[in-house]
């Protein structure tokens, strides 16, 4: 084989269509695109979600919901998740190794669900009221 005898497999390549060439290739004339009307004139196409003037789609229905850039910042510890951590001090970096936080979480507070029965040390973290005085009654603190 040389690279000059090199082909294109059979059917793979077909001839481009030509338009507005004489009544005789089946598209003269008006070259495909009909008669009159906005796209049967050049330059004659819209933007996308255009109607013809009325009121678009995008535009008739509610705007609702929304999605906070900064969520992905926060999380929630449970109490029942802390008794079930093997270590007494407890921060950020060790609820992300323990795989109770995402990695990309800055601020946890711990929410009072389950039950704790442990001394518990947590340090730059907050807590709801309920939790706190849960973690006290433990015999852990805050920091």
């Amino acid at each position: 084989m040389q690279l000059n005898s090199l082909k294109p497999a059979e059917g793979a390549k077909h001839a481009k269509r030509r338009v507005g060439r004489g009544i005789g290739s089946g598209l003269g004339k008006t070259a495909g695109r009909g008669h009159k009307g906005q796209k049967s004139r050049s330059g004659g196409f819209h933007k996308v979600g255009f109607e013809g003037g009325q009121m678009p789609l995008q535009r008739r229905l509610p705007k609702r919901g929304f999605k906070s850039l900064g969520q992905h910042l926060y999380a929630q510890v449970r109490l029942s998740e802390l008794q079930a951590l093997p270590v007494e001090e407890v921060d950020v970096q060790a609820l992300k190794q323990a795989g109770l936080v995402g990695q990309q979480v800055r601020y946890v507070k711990v929410i009072k669900t389950g039950e704790l029965s442990r001394k518990v040390v947590l340090k730059g973290m907050t807590a709801t009221a309920g939790a706190k005085a849960a973690i006290e009654a433990a015999g852990g603190s805050l920091v």
